[in-house]
């Protein structure tokens, strides 16, 4: 009898550990805490334009403020990049940039937002996702490629006239497969200069002021591009094609006093747009053109007025690997007439630009620009209707990437 009950106190024993060991193997896995659901990375650029110059009368506003007359060495962009993948179906981006300099005001390192959104995956692989909030308006190769990645020191005129700080606030609905958005991300990933994930197909609504701007109408902005990066043989190609249509206000505090303009300040603000990227393998091709019309400052009526432009560039460069570095060397050749909406008067321009450079990437977390630009530009408004200037200098750059 002793022996029947030790054995029955044995086997339920076994029995509960059994039962143990199986609620630990199926117990649901921990959910993870918040502080592991996004990373932070991020950039600064150091800046000095004023070697070998030759005219300090030359300027670009959009460009690099620093340029010319009592420019000295400056810090391009401070950014800290804050994104994650919350869960299977929602991914944010936070973006500040603390080198910012607010128009009409002297004070640098400002702090402003460049990018607030949350993108909502549609399908369990976000192949459908629609992205909310401030973020870049899918129109040109470079001007969704980061300037962490980009050859030329600044974006070209042409299509970078299109929008301040290429951003906006928005919705915008991307769709691609999985492996195309793969490919986008392993083009930035392996160094060859993507633009970034913007989908196969991309379709949005927005502001159309730009970034950081209130908007001033009723009406919202409509953009559309078609993109898709493919391989013939070992090379890497990439063409696509984009437009947006709708009305622009000239904002009352981007007015001299005199000018002529509309009632309502309200003018068309349309473009077209097409692009073709080879990838540097070792050699590579990046080239964009666009047409369209919007408003445009007119010296000979001293009036705001809707006006055709047209524009483009092509950039010829090589990558290069030594060890771990990386060289590209470039060549960007840029040429635009037209307004910019977003500068005083809506300022006319005619941009004649070459520009030669190497980008060299000691590191992966240092990189230094050395570029010489040749320039030509007319840039006229109210208070200044007889302006062209030419001239070069050499512009260097220091990157660090964390």
């Amino acid at each position: 009898m002793k022996k029947l009950l030790t054995s029955l106190l044995l086997f339920a024993a076994g029995l509960a550990h059994g039962q143990a060991a199986d609620s630990v193997m199926k117990a649901p896995p921990a959910s993870k805490k918040w502080f592991e659901s996004f990373a932070i990375r991020g950039y600064v650029q150091a800046r000095y334009n004023r070697l070998l110059e030759t005219n300090p009368n030359l300027q670009c506003e959009q460009c690099d403020r620093s340029w010319g007359t009592n420019g000295g060495f400056s810090l391009r962009r401070v950014r800290l990049i804050f994104f994650g993948q919350l869960n299977e179906r929602i991914y944010f981006y936070l973006q500040p940039d603390f080198a910012s300099t607010l128009s009409g005001n002297s004070t640098l390192n400002v702090g402003l937002l460049r990018d607030a959104y949350m993108d909502l995956g549609l399908d369990k692989a976000s192949q459908f996702r629609v992205r909310v909030g401030q973020s870049k308006v899918p129109y040109g190769f470079e001007n969704m490629q980061s300037s962490q990645n980009r050859l030329a020191l600044d974006r070209n005129d042409a299509l970078n006239s299109a929008l301040s700080n290429e951003r906006d606030l928005g919705a915008f609905f991307y769709w691609a497969p999985t492996n195309i958005r793969k490919r986008f991300s392993q083009l930035v990933k392996d160094g060859l200069k993507g633009s970034g994930d913007y989908g196969v197909l991309g379709l949005g609504v927005y502001n159309g002021q730009t970034a950081n701007r209130p908007e001033l109408n009723d009406q919202r902005h409509v953009v559309a591009r078609v993109a898709y990066p493919f391989a013939l043989g070992s090379q890497l190609m990439e063409p696509s094609v984009q437009a947006y249509t709708g009305q622009y206000v000239v904002a009352k505090d981007q007015l001299s006093t005199g000018v002529q303009h509309r009632p309502d300040l309200s003018y068309p603000d349309q473009r077209l747009a097409a692009t073709f990227v080879l990838y540097p393998q070792p050699f590579g091709v990046q080239a964009e053109y666009n047409v369209g019309r919007g408003p445009e400052f007119n010296p000979s009526t001293d009036s705001i007025e809707t006006q055709r432009l047209h524009g483009g560039y092509v950039l010829l460069n090589m990558r290069l690997q030594y060890q771990q570095q990386q060289f590209y060397p470039f060549v960007r050749m840029q040429y635009y007439d037209g307004g910019k909406k977003h500068e005083r008067d809506a300022r006319s321009y005619t941009v004649r630009e070459a520009e030669f450079g190497v980008e060299w990437q000691p590191f992966s977390s240092f990189e230094l620009v050395t570029m010489y630009t040749l320039s030509s530009r007319r840039f006229e408004d109210f208070q200044r209707p007889d302006n062209r200037q030419r001239g070069g200098l050499l512009r260097l750059q220091a990157q660090l990437n964390f």
